[in-house]
């Protein structure tokens, strides 16, 4: 019996929670406040919601095993842009605050190489 065959898989879905609590320690680590995480609405999904000094940020966490497809930041397609500002706008509205009124950006955190390489896009996503 094989090294392989003894360990258990480890589902897509636990993977992506373990990359975006390594994303919220890193964060944290540069002086952000976490949120909330996996907010979710029909609208789509916000990772984390992240406080900078008194800006919001809106952070979605890609990982790729390596760059031989590309970088990961590079999954962040315009559709997947416009759901999450959707879903940052429901936020917002649920917390009683304004577009207008509030100081807010989304991020990125790209992370390759079984998260030894971090990469913090910040202001990744713009509306318009």
């Amino acid at each position: 019996m094989g090294l392989f065959s003894r360990l258990k898989p480890v589902n897509r879905r636990q993977q992506g929670q373990n990359y975006e609590q390594a994303a919220a320690d890193y964060l944290r680590r540069h002086g952000l406040l976490l949120i909330e995480q996996n907010f979710q609405v029909k609208a789509g999904e916000l990772d984390l919601i992240m406080r900078d000094n008194d800006t919001l940020v809106f952070v979605e966490v890609k990982y790729r095993h390596d760059q031989r497809h590309g970088h990961a930041a590079e999954t962040v397609t315009r559709q997947k842009q416009a759901r999450l500002i959707k879903a940052a706008n429901w936020w917002m509205l649920k917390q009683g605050l304004s577009a207008d009124h509030t100081s807010f950006r989304f991020d990125v955190v790209a992370i390759h190489d079984n998260g030894r390489q971090i990469d913090w896009i910040k202001n990744a996503i713009t509306e318009g």
